[in-house]
């Protein structure tokens, strides 16, 4: 039987096995997907078992999605260009890093028919799923993207890996159409991003990536200034889609069961 992981830390949230799992039974494959709570120390042996074909598939998450690159063979060109990978599959013995995020990001944003065409994007968070979500924002052609992260020097790097970014202090508002929130604020039920959401107008859009849970207080937030919202599920389905087709050849449907697995 193949094996097949989501790694992170923390990991409990992930609802990746309950989706995948799915998938591998509809589809009858004999294999298996887990999670696991990994520390950094710990990423040496697991790439010993994907060389030994122990484990046949991974997915990455937070807070791994750059740190599991020197363990690579190759980076696809997604995943080159973010130096962020969330999905590992060994191909003619080589271990292949790639960034299903952005595939994940685009394609959840056309299925809302949210047009983001020309719009003024306002990021919360450099680390994890950022570059992803900027690579897939700058495909869509969007007018501007401004980030904020607590660490300056993080948002920085990502201004040297994309260029064109404006950068903004923590705390401080930008004009945007859209708002995302990038980090991982809002996994645990209390957690509050505190900003100060009162000036910003309306009709804008908040978008978190986090999916578990499905509304968290910065969507609520969004929603009590009379704002629409969108969290993360669509994203990371189809992100899982992506993965699920390079490990087996099969691009699995979203239908409304599969949305409704996740709730």
């Amino acid at each position: 039987m193949k094996k097949y992981l989501v790694i992170g830390n923390p990991i409990e949230h992930s609802l990746s096995p309950k989706l995948q799992n799915y998938w591998i039974k509809n589809h009858n494959i004999h294999a298996i997907y887990e999670k696991e709570k990994l520390n950094e120390d710990e990423l040496k042996k697991l790439f010993l078992n994907i060389r030994d074909k122990k484990i046949n598939g991974v997915n990455v998450t937070v807070p791994f999605k750059k740190t599991v690159i020197p363990f690579l063979d190759k980076l696809t060109a997604e995943a080159e260009s973010t130096q962020a990978v969330n999905t590992i599959y060994l191909e003619n013995n080589k271990i292949i890093g790639h960034n299903t995020d952005i595939d994940g990001f685009e394609l959840g944003i056309k299925k809302i028919n949210y047009d983001i065409f020309n719009k003024k994007i306002f990021i919360l968070g450099a680390g994890g799923v950022a570059p992803s979500i900027i690579y897939a924002l700058n495909k869509l052609k969007v007018s501007e993207i401004t980030i904020a992260n607590r660490t300056r020097e993080k948002a920085e790097n990502l201004k040297n890996l994309f260029g064109k970014l404006k950068i903004v202090e923590w705390g401080e508002i930008p004009d945007f159409d859209m708002i995302i929130n990038a980090t991982s604020i809002g996994l645990k039920k209390d957690d509050e991003i505190n900003l100060n959401f009162s000036s910003i107008g309306k009709n804008k859009f908040f978008y978190d990536v986090i999916y578990n849970p499905k509304e968290t207080n910065f969507l609520k937030k969004g929603k009590n200034l009379g704002n629409a919202t969108e969290n993360g599920k669509l994203m990371f389905i189809y992100q899982a889609i992506s993965a699920f087709n390079i490990w087996h050849g099969v691009k699995p449907i979203v239908n409304d069961e599969v949305i409704k697995l996740l709730d």
